[in-house]
């Protein structure tokens, strides 16, 4: 018997229905469950043949465990290692050389002093370039933590003087600075396996609750067209970076989607803020890819996803991105309009 496993935290309603959800499936010898640590020991596998990871970023105890058990082979989504080493400045960086448009953006050294360190650790570093940033990104701008997720530490910039001042708060952290993208369209868009994409309408600017309660301006043959360019662009950025379970987020300006944010490897799958059919979707989608990685899964090798960056460089080669061949997309995704609060 084969066993899927999910680990999760503060999460409620995905996590259930998609054990559910596998087990309603009956597949031979495959049953889902919650997974349940009872002791880590080095070099020991567990009982699991896949894991949906939900929640190793905020706890540094299940990242370690879930190492431990991709070395024994477990097929652990997303993969640990590569989750680890990851963050949303070189996501920046790869989207360049795969030619998905992406804003202006810049990494700005931490304004504090890490621990241990002193003037002496800097010898390499001269002051910034100032000039050159403030022309290259332009106000508006956004600054937020090149690692991270979740909204936190995120500011909106007016102009040098707001930067300075913004800037003196952030302390250790690793910034970057990026240009605003003043945009007419805004889609989040799932890709699960690789290959399944489901482009959502979405609004950042609404609370929460009503983020998906969003309606795409663009209709007729330039949506379709929009749609396709978007659907390759997720496909290609999760391809080179290795995601299995990723979120990818579009603004769109001028007709040109720029990738906003693409390093979610838990991301909202929440009935109450996703949605229903959205929902409904990714709790099948992701259903299905792990029961294909379990009948997959061969025990003690390596079962992880590896990006098509990290093959490249593991041989030694200069990472040359594939070309897509372009899926058109026929219709829009069908949206159900939200009840006005009677409160």
């Amino acid at each position: 018997m084969k066993k899927i496993g999910i680990l999760f935290g503060q999460e409620n309603s995905f996590p259930q229905a998609f054990i559910d959800r596998v087990n309603s499936k009956k597949e031979t010898d495959i049953v889902a469950e919650f997974v349940t640590i009872d002791k880590v020991v080095q070099g020991e596998a567990t009982d699991y043949a896949v894991i949906i990871d939900r929640i190793s970023q905020d706890v540094p105890f299940y990242r370690a465990y879930l190492k431990n058990a991709a070395l024994c082979g477990t097929a652990v989504i997303n993969n640990p290692f590569w989750w680890s080493a990851d963050e949303k400045f070189f996501n920046n960086a790869i989207a360049t050389k795969l030619n998905v448009p992406v804003p202006n953006t810049v990494l700005l050294p931490s304004k504090d002093r890490p621990d241990d360190t002193n003037e002496n650790s800097f010898r390499n570093l001269k002051m910034m370039d100032w000039e050159f940033i403030f022309k290259y990104i332009g106000f508006p701008a956004y600054m937020k933590p090149h690692s991270g997720g979740g909204w936190k530490s995120v500011y909106k910039i007016y102009n040098a003087e707001d930067l300075w001042e913004k800037y003196a708060e952030t302390a250790q952290l690793v910034m970057m600075l990026q240009e605003e993208i003043i945009f007419d369209d805004y889609f989040r868009c799932y890709c699960i396996g690789g290959t399944d994409v489901r482009i959502m309408p979405y609004e950042p600017r609404n609370p929460h609750h009503l983020r998906y309660a969003a309606e795409p301006k663009v209709t007729g043959d330039a949506y379709k067209k929009l749609m396709t360019t978007v659907k390759n662009y997720v496909i290609a950025l999760n391809r080179a970076l290795g995601y299995d379970f990723n979120t990818v987020e579009f603004a769109i300006r001028d007709g040109i989607p720029y990738a906003i944010d693409f390093c979610n490897p838990a991301p909202d799958a929440d009935i109450h803020s996703v949605g229903q059919d959205n929902f409904e979707w990714v709790v099948e989608a992701a259903a299905t890819m792990a029961i294909a990685r379990a009948k997959a899964q061969k025990p003690g090798e390596d079962n992880l996803t590896w990006g098509s960056y990290v093959q490249s460089s593991s041989h030694g080669r200069l990472f040359v991105p594939e070309t897509l061949v372009e899926e058109p997309v026929a219709a829009p995704v069908e949206k159900k309009k939200a009840k006005k609060s009677t409160k």
